[in-house]
C-alpha cells in the first residue's frame, strides 16, 4: 500500500468565507456555547445528574466540519457531545431534556448527558466509553459502502482514545476495504488531567497514527472554523471519490474541566486566558465579521439575545417537562429480527 501523504494544514492557505457561511457559523458556535453555559449552570444547581462534558472552546471543530457534510452523511462522537448534537440541527429542548432527565428528551431521559441520539438527524450518539465510538462510526461507514448510497462517516474521538486499541483495529479495516470514514481527533491537549505530550509518543503528529496502514492525515486549527471547514472538505472529496478513510487532527482546547466534576489543576489560568484571548474561534469569527462589514455590533448583539432567549426557553422546558415513566425502563431494549 502506498505511503499516506501527510501533511498540517498553513493559516496562509485559508480560503475566505463569504458573509453568508461567516454569520452561520458564528450563529452555530455562538448557540453551542450559550448552551453549554447553561447547561453549566443547571449542573451547578443540581439539576442535571450523572456526568456532564462540556464543549466550550472547541465550537469551531463540529461546527467546521458540518458547514462541509452533505444530506445523508452520519455523524457520531464520543461523551462531549451536546455541541455535536447542536451542530446536527437537533432541538436545544430535547437535548436540555435529555441533561435533566426528562421523557421529552432525545432519548426519553434515560441516556442523560452522554447517550443522546438521532436516526432522523444521522447522528448515532454519544458514547460514554473511550474510544467506543470509533469501531461504529467504521461499521456506518461499511454500510454506506455496502449500500453504494454516497454518504461518508464523520468519526469524532479525542486525543486520549487514540491510544485504545480498538481505534487501531477501526483504521485497519477501514484502510483494507477502503470505507469512507473521516476519522476527526479532537486533540484539547489533555485526555481527563493528563497532557497529551506525557501520554503519547509522538504527540505532536497524531495525524499520522493511520500511516502505517496509508490512511492519509492532516492537521488543523481546530480554533478556527475556516480552517476546520478547509479540512474537512477536502477529506470528504478523498472519501467520496472512493479512497477510503481520512485522519483529521484538530488541534483545539476545552476551557473548562474535563468534565464538571473536573477542578482543571493541572494547568494555569495563565494558559487558558492566553488561549481565550488568543484563539478563541468565535471572538477570531466575530472579529471578520466586524472588519468585512458582514453585521455591525447591534446586529451582533441580536443574534446573541436570539440566542440566549432560545437556551433559556431550553432551561425552562427542561425543567417543566415530565419525567418518563416507570414503564420506560422496559422500552428501547430489544428490537425484533427484520425491523
Amino acid at each position: 500500500m502506498a505511503k499516506a501523504a501527510t501533511k498540517k494544514t498553513s493559516k496562509n492557505k485559508l480560503a475566505e468565507f463569504t458573509k453568508d457561511q461567516e454569520l452561520k457559523a458564528y450563529y452555530a458556535m455562538l448557540l453551542i456555547r450559550r448552551f453549554e453555559e447553561k447547561a453549566g449552570q443547571l449542573y451547578g444547581m443540581g439539576k442535571i445528574g450523572g456526568f456532564c462534558h462540556l464543549y466550550i472552546g472547541q465550537e469551531a471543530v463540529v461546527t467546521g466540519v458540518k458547514m462541509a457534510m452533505q444530506e445523508g452523511d452520519q455523524m457520531i462522537t464520543s461523551y462531549r457531545d451536546h455541541g455535536h448534537m447542536l451542530a446536527c440541527d437537533m432541538d436545544p429542548k430535547g437535548v436540555m431534556a435529555e441533561l435533566t432527565g426528562r421523557y421529552a428528551g432525545l432519548s426519553k431521559g434515560k441516556g442523560g448527558s452522554m447517550h443522546m441520539f438521532s436516526r432522523e438527524k444521522n447522528f448515532y450518539g454519544g458514547h460514554g466509553i473511550v474510544g467506543a465510538q470509533v469501531p461504529i462510526g467504521a461499521g456506518l461507514g461499511f454500510a454506506n459502502k455496502y449500500k453504494e448510497n454516497g454518504a461518508v462517516s464523520v468519526t469524532f474521538f479525542g486525543e486520549g482514545a487514540t491510544n485504545q486499541g480498538q481505534v487501531y483495529e477501526s483504521f485497519n479495516m477501514a484502510a483494507l476495504w477502503k470505507l469512507p470514514v473521516i476519522f476527526i481527533i479532537e486533540n484539547n491537549g489533555y485526555a481527563m488531567g493528563t497532557a497529551v505530550k506525557r501520554s503519547a509518543a509522538k504527540s505532536e503528529e497524531l495525524y499520522y497514527r493511520g500511516s502505517v496502514y496509508g490512511i492519509p492525515g492532516v492537521q488543523a486549527d481546530g480554533m478556527d472554523v475556516r480552517a476546520v471547514e478547509q479540512a474537512a472538505a477536502i477529506a470528504f472529496k478523498h472519501c467520496r471519490d472512493g479512497k477510503g478513510p481520512y485522519i483529521i487532527e484538530m488541534k483545539t482546547y476545552r476551557y473548562r474541566g474535563h468534565s464538571m466534576s473536573d477542578p482543571a489543576k493541572y494547568r494555569s489560568k495563565e494558559e487558558v486566558k492566553k488561549m481565550r484571548q488568543e484563539h478563541d474561534p468565535i471572538e477570531q469569527s466575530k472579529a471578520r465579521i466586524l472588519e468585512a462589514n458582514f453585521a455591525d455590533e447591534t446586529q451582533l448583539k441580536t443574534i446573541d439575545a436570539d440566542i440566549r432567549k432560545i437556551v433559556s426557553e431550553a432551561a425552562d422546558f427542561a425543567q417543566t417537562t415530565p419525567e418518563p415513566d416507570a414503564s420506560e425502563l422496559w422500552t428501547d431494549i430489544y428490537m425484533e429480527a427484520g425491523e
